[in-house]
């Protein structure tokens, strides 16, 4: 039987917050969310830790994120490239 990727995997853009760890950088994503009551959209934004072995990616750049295995206690993302 042929392992098959599973699809479920989320795929995220934001932009790198911080780059001071080794192979490790915090990723900001932002969405607008809208309020049930007032139907007003506001923004919401959460941080990520990703992955990143060679660390090429430097603060401000925008990246995809994808989720995969745990590679440590609170890294649950990889890099995938660079959004220009």
């Amino acid at each position: 039987m042929t392992k098959i990727q599973n699809s479920k995997q989320r795929i995220l853009k934001g932009v790198v917050v911080s780059d001071k760890m080794q192979k490790t950088v915090v990723v900001e994503v932002s969405r607008m969310k809208k309020h049930p009551k007032y139907k007003k959209y506001y923004s919401v934004s959460k941080r990520f830790k990703a992955h990143d072995a060679e660390g090429v990616y430097k603060i401000g750049e925008k990246v995809l994120i994808k989720e995969t295995k745990p590679v440590s206690k609170d890294k649950r993302w990889t890099i995938i490239n660079r959004v220009d």
